[in-house]
């Protein structure tokens, strides 16, 4: 337990890290939509920051939010006794993991050309993972249950 303080950190850092690609990712394909007419090049630059934002950011911070978070649990498994925000919280996670994949597979569509949704419909999914956080953040905080 003496190492959980710089888990719980590390943790929150890679977490920070995960949202910012969260919330990037859906703005980058956003553009991408949206400017299609403006030729091959700008897409093709979309893509590239696409790409590097989900392999360099993206996946190293998920990874890293996950393994640190069980192993916070691993490390204090009374935190199911806490009551129910651990609960609400793990069940947000899964929904952020599920959006985590989603956009990988929205990414791969734009590049391959198949992506049929507008920039509209991109803005709405855009806000999910603002919610979810918000979510998440209350039950660490707050603890309402």
């Amino acid at each position: 337990m003496e190492y959980y303080s710089w888990i719980l950190a590390f943790h929150v850092m890679s977490f920070i890290s995960w949202m910012a690609m969260l919330f990037y990712m859906p703005r980058l394909f956003i553009y991408h939509v949206e400017r299609k007419a403006n030729g091959p090049a700008f897409t093709d630059v979309i893509e590239v920051q696409e790409e590097k934002l989900w392999r360099v950011i993206g996946v190293p911070a998920f990874w890293a939010t996950l393994v640190s978070g069980a192993l916070m649990i691993y490390l204090n498994p009374d935190l199911f006794k806490s009551g129910a925000w651990l609960h609400v919280k793990l069940t947000a996670v899964v929904f952020l993991i599920v959006y985590h994949f989603s956009l990988n597979i929205i990414r791969k569509k734009l590049k391959a050309g198949t992506f049929i949704r507008s920039g509209k419909d991109l803005r709405f999914y855009n806000e999910v993972p603002t919610l979810l956080m918000m979510l998440i953040v209350i039950m660490v905080i707050i603890k309402p249950f």
